[in-house]
């Protein structure tokens, strides 16, 4: 049932990509008819106050008008492509970040790289970064840079007491595994409440559909990471992976050649539900005004939109608040089955 009322959002989406797109569009989201504000689900436009060009595509407004009299079909079909977009890109970018840091850590586990590497490598990474984006930071770019050179080509050798935390001893041997690196970093990004992180990044970022997308995508593979990183421990001490080493394959190879195919199943039901996670995320950030700008339609504007005429006109509440709830709930019980 699950299946199938994705099936159905998939070729509504589609549909509604045809239908509102382009300079001229067969259902227009955006046409503002005042004369015909707030009119309720299967009722006829008023022909004595529209001009031909306004008049409704279907001869009806089918779900209704909102209070600037555009058509909540056509409000709703472009919605739905929206939603779809950003739940599929946003998570493929989270499938994409999971699968390889999952991988790596499962995979490598406790074999272990030098602080000094390490820190080298994020100066450097930074100072590309300022570097891209910020040329008035020249000289601090220039330091980092500088910096993370150095630190990636000299070892750091640090004077100790005998008596040695876990962190000196860390410092001590120079050298950090690979598995602890990288799950420790996804517990300190689970420990952020992730809406409210979104919400922050997106406030402090352009209004944009690809901003939307990129920035839950960037804040959700955390859960990814861990399902695929469970998979490589167990795979890694198979006897199809010794046999790869042993045949000298790469690394990158026996990642993602012979052990990723057998570590998909749970990544798989990770981005089915991660899917329905982006719509409610999106949803949620456009209700509050921090969501996909206009003159896009999404659901969560759209609800956003009917609260304040919740008893004149109920239907544009439950009619995009019914199809969140539906769409949400098929993706759910298609990933759990």
């Amino acid at each position: 049932a699950g299946m199938i009322i994705f099936m159905i959002f998939f070729v509504t989406a589609l549909i509604g990509l045809t239908l509102t797109s382009g300079s001229d569009p067969l259902l227009d989201p955006a046409q503002i008819r005042l004369q015909d504000k707030l009119r309720p689900p299967f009722s006829k436009p008023n022909l004595m106050l529209l001009q031909p060009e306004e008049l409704p595509a279907l001869g009806i407004y089918l779900l209704g008008t909102d209070d600037l009299g555009r058509d909540v079909f056509a409000r709703m079909l472009q919605g739905a492509w929206v939603s779809l977009t950003v739940g599929f890109v946003a998570v493929g970018i989270s499938v994409i970040i999971g699968i390889f840091l999952g991988g790596i850590a499962g995979y490598f586990g406790q074999r272990h790289i030098r602080v000094d590497h390490l820190l080298g490598i994020l100066f450097l990474m930074i100072g590309m970064v300022l570097l891209a984006t910020h040329f008035a930071y020249a000289g601090a770019t220039i330091i980092l840079i500088t910096a993370g050179l150095a630190l990636y080509h000299i070892r750091i050798k640090v004077p100790l007491k005998k008596q040695q935390t876990t962190w000196k001893r860390m410092l001590q041997k120079d050298t950090l595994s690979v598995d602890t690196l990288i799950m420790r970093f996804v517990d300190v990004m689970l420990c952020f409440p992730s809406f409210f992180l979104i919400l922050t990044v997106v406030a402090l970022l352009p209004a944009s559909i690809y901003n939307i997308m990129i920035v839950i995508g960037l804040t959700s593979w955390m859960g990814t990471t861990r399902f695929v990183r469970a998979e490589f421990l167990s795979l890694r001490e198979q006897d199809f992976v010794a046999a790869a080493k042993a045949l000298g394959l790469s690394n990158l190879r026996i990642i993602f050649r012979h052990m990723m195919p057998n570590a998909v199943a749970p990544v798989l039901v990770s981005a089915t539900i991660g899917i329905a996670t982006a719509i409610l995320t999106e949803a949620g950030l456009s209700f509050l005004g921090f969501g996909v700008p206009p003159p896009h339609a999404t659901w969560g504007n759209i609800l956003s939109d009917g609260k304040r005429f919740i008893f004149d006109a109920p239907w544009l509440t439950f009619i995009p608040g019914f199809a969140i709830l539906t769409v949400v709930l098929s993706f759910n019980l298609f990933g759990e089955g």
